[in-house]
């Protein structure tokens, strides 16, 4: 059994390259797997390990300026849900390209799990799921609305756009654990919203804590590792990964023509070229064979 913790924590690093080395050190040296993104305004990540090994590393991450108060969110697998540690620099730990965007001048309201449901049933709320759209295709809260994009960096443009609908209303926001809130959330309130709020924790602490006789979640919540979807209770769902798109598939979408392991699936299949495809049959081929030596390779989570 291996234990998931998904985190993330903003606050100022004033030299985030300094830190990555040390960390990525540690993490090996306690054979956990996952990836962690350093930036100047904080740390965002899921790692998975040993108990004893993800506290040393946890500790260590809240050792390091300004993450004495960081917190996580644990769930299982039964498998590895990662084949390798990585930690690596960026611009921003989740990327919205909105420099004026702070979380840490302000947010939205936080909402505990308990009372979420109460609050998006409200007729003047307005509920926003601010993932993207190959993640609210398996999964979102009944009456959620979709901006249908493509990548965290679409939702400035798409609320410009709509906002207009959204007059005189309560605006209630999740995405999975609660980093993309942090931003959407203070973008909002500096679009002059007053009203915003967001799923302390996000849906994998609602799936974690609310039981689910009392839910309004509808489907699996995606989640960036082998596991690749959970349910209530946080245990592991249908969906598997299709390894050309990286979109969640479930496991009657192989017998469909068009799936080819590695290569293509009902997705993805009219948006690569046939270069495309030899190219990710050789990677696919590199992969089955290091799999048959007991190897990891690379392309694989």
């Amino acid at each position: 059994m291996y234990t998931v913790a998904a985190l993330y924590h903003f606050t100022r690093f004033e030299d985030p390259a300094s830190l990555r080395d040390p960390l990525l050190a540690l993490c090996n040296a306690h054979k956990i797997g996952g990836t962690l993104l350093l930036a100047r305004e904080g740390i965002n990540g899921t790692i998975a390990g040993t108990r004893a090994g993800l506290d040393a590393v946890l500790a260590h991450i809240r050792a390091l300026p300004g993450c004495a108060d960081l917190d996580h969110k644990e769930s299982t697998s039964d498998v590895p849900p990662f084949n390798r540690m990585k930690v690596r620099l960026k611009k921003e730990i989740v990327t919205m390209g909105q420099p004026d965007v702070d979380p840490m001048a302000g947010t939205g309201h936080y909402v505990a799990p308990a009372d979420w449901n109460a609050l998006i049933q409200s007729p003047d709320v307005a509920v926003i799921d601010t993932r993207n759209d190959y993640e609210v295709a398996i999964g979102t809260f009944d009456g959620a609305i979709d901006p249908q994009t493509k990548s965290f960096g679409e939702f400035p443009a798409w609320w410009e756009e709509n906002k207009d609908r959204f007059h005189n209303k309560k605006i209630a926001m999740f995405c999975t654990g609660g980093i993309r809130c942090e931003k959407s959330t203070n973008y909002l309130i500096g679009q002059g919203v007053e009203d915003v709020y967001h799923l302390k924790g996000g849906i994998l602490k609602y799936l974690e804590e609310v039981p689910q006789d009392d839910s309004t979640w509808d489907g699996e919540c995606f989640v960036f590792d082998a596991r690749v979807s959970v349910g209530h209770g946080l245990k592991e769902g249908p969906h598997l990964l299709c390894y050309a798109c990286r979109r969640p598939i479930r496991p009657e979408d192989r017998d469909r023509d068009v799936y080819e392991e590695g290569v293509s699936c009902h997705q993805c299949v009219d948006e690569t070229s046939e270069d495309d495809k030899t190219r990710f049959r050789e990677r696919q081929k590199q992969v089955a064979l290091a799999k048959a030596r007991g190897e990891k390779h690379m392309g694989s989570l």
